[in-house]
């Protein structure tokens, strides 16, 4: 039964090809060698029951070893690029899924005290972690490539966050707030070349402390200082915002709080630049009815929002316009594909922190399938300038954009 449900769910490829391998038996679902094309090899009949309860089952099915892939961003991304057809598959089989699927309306809240939670849950398994596959300056957020196949992913987030400091023309004078602190990397980076005073702040203990040494370290404790607040509870009136890949913890339900409690708080001539993982409008109010594999094992609680929400809340709680934007969807793509190679490199270390198998098969489809998504285009990255009314970048740094830069939203 489980086996029918799921080849009639995906039975009807119009994009790439799948080859489900059981045994002797081998079905083949899509065009003949279409492309991209995966090849799954089924180890248990409890994957399929698995699979019916979407990408949460499946991945259970994978970490367990009950199914196995030659290339899981390929599957990934075959996937995504049929998931149009697959969401309207979803609602048909909505009567048989019911059961087995989470529903939005029924997820709890962000609350302060569940959102420390949540952030604990992925930010404090351990900086060494983290170490092991990002870049020196532990940047946690898609890099931007501008200089060929050769550049390397620590000249890739130089050159975002200097496309970061350009937007928001910061100088010493410039009071800057950064919603998200991570390990610190971006204020140092920022603090340095401009000379800006920074509040940062963070609701995760080890990023915090690790923040705090990295700053001393660099001699910036009088520019730079690290806070331990929700978002929701700061105060105070900024020059410039910066918040990079952090809305995406903030819950469906909270997206109008956090853009209003930016506009809050940044000065009447003052701009944010926000760096936003979206996902496609069309997905958005399935998605965000639904618990996947991410926003239940890797990032608890999380959403990502689309391009037509974020504009929802722009037109509906702020003065803020969209001055400026930079898609770095592929750009993403690659910073994934080189964590993925440092994570697979290093997972002889994993083991020596404790983390066992299943650990590094979760983190190795976490990976995998976030890649995917940004390869198939079902989910993008976004850098904006969002500029208050009587902010002079409003006309001035809409003409900033490097060169090589695609905007793809106009102004609202």
């Amino acid at each position: 039964m489980w086996r029918r449900i799921v080849l009639a769910v995906i039975g009807r490829l119009k994009t790439g090809s799948i080859e489900f391998v059981e045994g002797d038996r081998v079905t083949s679902i899509g065009e003949p060698g279409a492309e991209p094309a995966a090849r799954v090899t089924v180890d248990s009949p409890r994957a399929w029951r698995r699979m019916v309860r979407g990408s949460t089952g499946m991945a259970e099915g994978y970490i367990n070893r009950e199914w196995d892939t030659d290339d899981l961003v390929a599957l990934g991304t075959v996937a995504g690029l049929n998931l149009g057809q697959l969401d309207r598959l979803r609602r048909r089989f909505r009567f048989v899924l019911w059961p087995f699927q989470k529903l939005g309306p029924l997820m709890p809240r962000t609350t302060r005290r569940r959102g420390r939670k949540q952030i604990a849950a992925h930010y404090d398994l351990g900086n060494d972690l983290f170490s092991l596959f990002l870049d020196e300056s532990m940047n946690y957020s898609s890099a931007v490539y501008r200089g060929g196949d050769d550049e390397t992913l620590e000249e890739a987030q130089i050159t975002k966050m200097d496309q970061i400091a350009e937007q928001l023309d910061l100088s010493p004078e410039t009071h800057l707030l950064e919603i998200g602190t991570g390990w610190g990397g971006l204020s140092i980076h920022l603090a340095r070349r401009s000379g800006c005073r920074i509040t940062t702040t963070t609701i995760s203990k080890e990023q915090a402390a690790l923040a705090r040494e990295r700053i001393e370290q660099a001699d910036l404790t009088d520019r730079i200082e690290v806070v331990e607040i929700d978002y929701r509870d700061l105060t105070g009136r900024y020059d410039r915002l910066v918040s990079i890949e952090m809305i995406e913890a903030v819950g469906w339900r909270d997206f109008p709080t956090y853009f209003a409690k930016c506009s809050e708080l940044l000065k009447e001539d003052g701009s944010m630049l926000l760096q936003a993982i979206t996902i496609d409008d069309d997905a958005y109010e399935l998605e965000k009815a639904s618990r996947s594999f991410i926003s239940r094992y890797i990032f608890p609680g999380g959403c990502l929002p689309s391009i037509r929400e974020i504009r929802r809340c722009l037109d509906q709680v702020t003065d803020m316009t969209i001055a400026w934007s930079d898609e770095i969807r592929l750009d993403y793509a690659r910073t994934l594909a080189e964590w993925r190679r440092r994570f697979n490199s290093v997972t002889d270390r994993l083991e020596s922190f404790g983390y066992d198998d299943r650990f590094r098969r979760m983190w190795v489809l976490y990976l995998s399938l976030a890649e995917a998504g940004f390869r198939s285009g079902r989910n993008s990255d976004f850098q904006m300038l969002l500029a208050k009314p009587q902010s002079p970048s409003l006309i001035q740094l809409a003409g900033k954009a490097p060169a090589g830069t695609s905007s793809g939203i106009s102004p609202k």
